[in-house]
């Protein structure tokens, strides 16, 4: 659940990249086949996309998104046949099996499936392992600017109550993951679907809007950027972009409130329409090799679902807390579930949240 620009196509290629296909006698790297990827943004690495064409021949064409209502959107609007492979989150897979926007993966086309943890199998989201292949998985927390608050008694009261908040808070902008996080702040399941709660929860959104200190609604790595910036005292951003933020200044800190949160898993998806399925195979077996999935999991600051990966990192990152939650933290954590048909109430919830 990650650039600016995420309503343009941005097509990465390295020039020298480009130089080296052109001096090769074979034609498929003279002139690579594209392979389209929706994802969210910063959650490749440049020097990965250089890598996955030396590697496959083919040429990686990245458009981003912030969210997963846009991204949902996005399908619906312009269809899936502009893109070959969709990186999403776990709690929308179903709804993009119903709506028929992915394909069912043909196994047997990566090999590298293998290296997948077994608690990363049959997950609740996909249960036969037909529609996804896990990419990464993360959690979804409070970055703050105060060292006098430990990580391990941080409450969502830091943002919801006038009297806590210490300065400029920022909430996040994805509907299902906001409420989610209001239903907890209020005592509630993360994945409750009853109206008289997702009402409270609005209301509790709508309190904090009120304060003085709310900047507004941002995507996480905009939320982490103002708190570097000072511009925020706490924001709600994904572990990641928590990790980038700290790695600049070590004054920051993340945490999963006391109330709980949640984890996720993104997974890569077969368009339904993909107009390049063996590049987008190609691309999933790609990332699940051990020594891309570690590199990849280091670049971008989130966890591996990769057990060959996993091996091959260090034990400082396995022991990073913001990268790699304790048995504490995730114990108070749940995963998102489909909401089914009660995804209306969520949406009209959001409406009223950004209207008022």
């Amino acid at each position: 659940m990650k650039t600016r620009i995420s309503t343009l196509l941005i097509v990465l290629f390295c020039f020298w990249t480009t130089i080296l296909f052109c001096g090769c006698g074979d034609k498929s790297l003279q002139h690579p086949k594209v392979i389209s990827v929706l994802t969210y943004s910063e959650y490749f690495p440049q020097e990965m996309i250089t890598d996955f064409q030396m590697k496959t021949g083919y040429q990686l064409q990245l458009d981003l998104y912030e969210a997963q209502e846009e991204m949902i959107d996005r399908l619906r609007d312009k269809g899936t046949e502009k893109y070959d492979l969709i990186i999403a989150s776990d709690v929308v897979i179903q709804q993009m099996v119903r709506l028929g926007l992915i394909a069912a993966i043909d196994t047997n086309r990566v090999p590298n499936r293998v290296n997948v943890a077994d608690q990363f199998k049959s997950p609740a989201y996909d249960p036969s392992n037909t529609y996804t292949l896990p990419y990464l998985w993360g959690t979804t927390g409070i970055l703050y600017r105060d060292p006098g608050i430990r990580p391990d008694s941080v409450s969502y009261n830091m943002l919801f109550d006038p009297k806590q908040t210490k300065g400029n808070f920022s909430l996040l902008e994805e509907a299902r993951s906001m409420l989610s996080m209001a239903l907890i702040a209020k005592g509630f399941s993360a994945n409750s679907t009853k109206i008289a709660e997702i009402d409270q929860a609005v209301e509790h959104i709508l309190q904090a809007k009120k304060d003085p200190h709310f900047i507004g609604f941002d995507p996480s790595d905009i939320s982490k950027d103002k708190v570097l910036a000072k511009i925020d005292w706490a924001a709600i951003v994904f572990n990641g972009e928590a990790m980038d933020a700290i790695n600049e200044d070590s004054t920051l800190q993340y945490a999963i409130p006391v109330e709980g949160s949640f984890m996720w898993v993104d997974a890569m998806t077969l368009s339904s329409k993909a107009k390049n399925p063996d590049g987008a195979y190609a691309f999933m077996n790609y990332i699940l090799g051990a020594q891309v999935g570690a590199d990849l999991a280091k670049s971008v600051y989130f966890a591996s679902p990769n057990k060959a990966s996993y091996k091959l990192l260090d034990e400082q990152f396995k022991n990073n807390r913001v990268v790699n939650p304790t048995k504490e933290e995730i114990d108070r954590m749940v995963f998102l579930r489909d909401p089914g048909e009660a995804s209306m109430l969520f949406d009209g919830a959001w409406t009223t949240v950004k209207s008022n």
